[in-house]
């Protein structure tokens, strides 16, 4: 059993759904050498979160994007609100989307679906860098 552990930080990047699947691929490149495994994807804050769905037409990132909106609005009368108005419909959102993936790997590649990518869904407006821990473990080929 081999395991790996990478950490991935991420260029901040607008409010939104943002497919990250390349940017997780080309930090683990040792994933094309095992036969069968997992790869656990974990992010390291409460006002962003992973999740993974179709990753071809971008309209679908645009109405992730506002149903999000729709369920944790901003006018909303949030009680916490002493760092801006994004801030707790951000917590609300990545606490629904959650933080972190089980990606089953075999012969040598991610085991996603073809319409499937990995998201980060950044809920505030002006977000720093996002940092993900990647966690590689299985069997070689």
């Amino acid at each position: 059993m081999t395991w790996h552990q990478r950490h991935l930080r991420l260029p901040p990047m607008p409010r939104g759904c943002h497919l990250v699947t390349r940017h997780v691929r080309d930090e683990l490149p040792e994933i094309g050498d095992l036969r069968t495994g997992l790869l656990h994807v974990f992010i390291q804050h409460t006002s962003a979160s992973l999740t993974i769905n179709e990753n071809a037409d971008p309209d679908v990132r645009v109405d992730m994007e506002a149903s999000l909106n729709a369920i944790a609005p901003e006018d909303f009368p949030y009680v916490h609100t002493c760092e801006g108005p994004d801030d707790m419909p951000a917590h609300v959102k990545a606490s629904l989307m959650g933080n972190s993936l089980s990606i089953p790997i075999g012969n040598g590649r991610l085991l996603l679906g073809t319409w499937q990518g990995i998201y980060l869904c950044e809920h505030r407006d002006r977000a720093g860098s996002r940092n993900l821990i990647l966690t590689l473990m299985g069997e070689s080929a």
